[in-house]
């Protein structure tokens, strides 16, 4: 895998609260300069994303973030105003008590709630794998391997148990790899660790600092 397949499995991403338009139309520029697959944004900043994308790079935002705790009717119109305003992809966030309560059913109906909103956009579904058991985290994506998910996602880079790991991804891969993707985020900032990774599982990332980990490749010769 040379630096342009891996460009190619980033979602160069900017979720801060501070975030302003200034700093999604840099995203923009930097993400078609590096040749990353998408950008992601907060809602908010979708319809200015998806007028300053070039160079092919789609445009991903995120739904009931950062906590989940959030009705299912919401998420869903959430997911189905940020398609009709120019996302080509959801990253959605699972009610996480839930999958520790392991009330299986009611997740299982919110990732479809909100893939029947989404009109072919991909949806990506966030577990935040670091508050689950290794149980808790297959059956989730068991879940939404039935509700109709595109992609299980690690975390959203907010909750305080962590973010991406390689025990998750190894779950995650061994469960829905294949069928879905499996996309780490959280605390990937260098390329050692993307690689690890990659080599669990993972087959997107999500990355707030794309530029220095794509240098890392250079510097280290790891791809």
């Amino acid at each position: 895998m040379d630096r342009n397949q891996l460009a190619k499995m980033i979602d160069q991403t900017l979720l801060k609260p501070e975030a302003t338009n200034a700093d999604v139309i840099v995203l923009c520029i930097e993400a078609a300069e590096l040749g990353t697959f998408s950008v992601c944004v907060s809602p908010t900043f979708v319809s200015l994303a998806a007028a300053n994308v070039t160079n092919g790079v789609k445009v991903a935002t995120v739904c009931g973030f950062p906590s989940g705790k959030h009705e299912t009717e919401i998420k869903a119109a959430e997911a189905k105003l940020l398609v009709s305003q120019g996302a080509h992809e959801v990253d959605m966030v699972i009610d996480v008590g839930r999958a520790i309560m392991g009330d299986w059913d009611y997740l299982e109906a919110e990732v479809s709630a909100v893939r029947k909103a989404t009109d072919g956009a991909l949806l990506k579904v966030i577990l935040e794998t670091a508050a689950l058991t290794d149980e808790q985290i297959a059956n989730s994506c068991q879940r939404c391997e039935s509700a109709g998910a595109d992609f299980v996602k690690t975390s959203t880079g907010f909750h305080p148990a962590g973010g991406a790991d390689v025990r998750a991804i190894k779950i995650m891969h061994e469960t829905v790899g294949g069928r879905l993707g499996v996309k780490a985020s959280g605390g990937i900032r260098n390329i050692e660790f993307a690689t690890e990774l990659i080599a669990a599982g993972a087959t997107r990332l999500g990355l707030s600092s794309s530029r220095a980990v794509l240098d890392g490749i250079a510097a280290t010769g790891t791809y």
